[in-house]
């Protein structure tokens, strides 16, 4: 089982975020060199879904940055 996670930007109104943006995490470090902006409210929310995506239980649901005025969408990338 790989510990390899990538996340995608599927829909964005924050200005560090636009579509197609990857978030590469490699176990619990993440990939500077393949990684866009890093948003700590974003990285704190999603990480419990990549902890569990490390595991092998992947979310299929979109999940969103609780930073409501910006409204940025993330995806697991298959």
């Amino acid at each position: 089982m790989s510990e390899r996670v990538t996340l995608v930007v599927t829909k964005s109104g924050c200005p560090n975020y636009k579509v197609g943006d990857q978030i590469v995490f490699d176990g619990p470090v993440i990939n500077k060199e393949e990684s866009g902006t890093l948003c700590m409210t974003a990285i704190n929310a999603l990480y419990p879904f990549v902890f569990g995506a490390r595991k092998g239980y992947v979310w299929e649901s979109p999940m969103q940055c609780p930073d409501c005025g910006e409204s940025v969408t993330f995806e697991f990338l298959k």
